[in-house]
């Protein structure tokens, strides 16, 4: 879907020095709470913000994800909104989706050195693609082949549709978030910081 908005021009690009760095993190949030404020809800236009890291290499895709979640920690810390009530703040919980500035966001990993070729990229950069508009294609009723799609094509690229894809209610979406295929105990890092 990022790759659809991608293409159509639907989206925000920013480019920061490094994802480990408060300065960097904290202009990360400041751009979406910029994008969330521009975008317009009662469109059927959809964006997408892409966050790039060109100085950020992982020798692994561990080693990559294990910075994603850093990342999501930090801007989870440095967040003055409340979680969306829409959606679950429990990583294990099945409904959970990962919130800022007060708005559910699906996240998308990408970096040169993913094993599912969709998640490739020149350089390591975290895709936001807003959970309302997973809603929205619901109330459509596109959704189902939108996703139908998404899957098709990467069966095409790749062979097989990527293993820790699931239907959000299905299992907690936090799995997906690096493109890893995480093992069946895999526990997400995230802590929610208390009140």
């Amino acid at each position: 879907m990022a790759k659809t908005l991608f293409k159509l021009n639907n989206y925000h690009l920013k480019v920061y020095r490094d994802i480990n760095d408060d300065a960097s993190i904290q202009n990360l949030l400041k751009h979406l709470e910029e994008y969330l404020k521009q975008y317009d809800f009662d469109s059927n236009e959809f964006q997408t913000f892409i966050a790039v890291f060109p100085n950020n290499h992982y020798k692994n895709e561990f080693d990559f994800e294990t910075s994603l979640w850093q990342l999501l920690q930090k801007l989870h810390e440095f967040d003055d909104c409340t979680w969306d009530a829409s959606v679950s703040d429990n990583p294990k919980n099945e409904n959970f989706s990962f919130s800022i500035k007060g708005n559910a966001y699906y996240i998308i990993g990408l970096h040169p050195r993913s094993s599912r070729i969709a998640r490739r990229s020149p350089y390591t950069s975290v895709v936001f693609n807003l959970h309302w508009q997973f809603e929205k294609l619901r109330e459509m009723g596109i959704y189902k082949n939108v996703k139908n799609r998404i899957r098709k094509n990467d069966k095409n690229l790749q062979g097989s549709i990527n293993p820790v894809l699931k239907d959000f209610g299905d299992e907690s979406e936090a799995k997906q978030y690096s493109g890893r295929n995480t093992e069946k105990n895999w526990k997400c890092p995230f802590q929610k910081k208390s009140k």
